[in-house]
């Protein structure tokens, strides 16, 4: 599957935060790329702030334009809050999931967890990334000395993250219980989806 494979530093210091992770390329020049980043004042139109917003959330999910298109179109034909709906599907994506376990140091090497083969959900191998959990669903690192020696060296890396409340780990055995889709307040905490909803409703 198509996937972002540029600089991530750049689009870092872009967005002025992390997206794929901290580096130290990103800690030592947190402001705009270019020979003008660090003087960089410019005032931004509606449009741009729209469009700066779903660049943002779009790179923290690792999604192409048409894949985050696509998902926008499903929240906004389904029931409740276009863009809280919105944001759960994304965060309930297979890849994310395994992320906010711990299982794997960043979304884009989550997909590769998943990718490779090396979960499984309700028993069965799930390699799409893309996979939607439900609530009820079991999440599991696959029983094998390889997989379950990356989830090991992740857990203890990923060791002062918090599992989020909507989810259950077991980092024992290695499983994860959904317990029901996640709030608003569970989510990614720097985005504005209202804004994308404004930005996509003018086309």
């Amino acid at each position: 599957m198509a996937r972002y494979l540029g600089p991530t530093t750049r689009i870092s210091r872009r967005f002025n935060q992390p997206i794929f992770g901290a580096t130290k390329a990103y800690e030592k020049r947190q402001y705009p790329p270019g020979q003008h980043g660090p003087k960089l004042r410019r005032k931004m139109s509606e449009y741009a702030v729209g469009l700066n917003e779903k660049q943002k959330l779009r790179y923290t999910y690792g999604l192409l334009e048409r894949q985050f298109r696509r998902l926008f179109e499903m929240a906004k034909r389904e029931r409740g809050v276009t863009g809280e709906r919105f944001m759960q599907l994304l965060e309930t994506r297979l890849d994310s999931v395994v992320y906010l376990l711990g299982f794997a140091k960043s979304r884009a090497a989550a997909r590769q967890l998943v990718n490779h083969g090396h979960v499984r959900v309700n028993g069965h191998k799930v390699d799409i990334a893309s996979y939607s959990v439900q609530a009820g669903d079991e999440v599991e690192i696959k029983n094998t000395p390889t997989s379950r020696q990356i989830a090991t060296r992740n857990l203890e890396e990923n060791r002062g993250r918090n599992v989020p409340g909507w989810l259950s780990l077991n980092a024992e055995q290695f499983k994860a219980v959904v317990n029901r889709l996640p709030n608003r307040d569970e989510m990614e905490p720097s985005i504005n989806e209202q804004l994308i909803v404004e930005f996509y409703s003018r086309f």
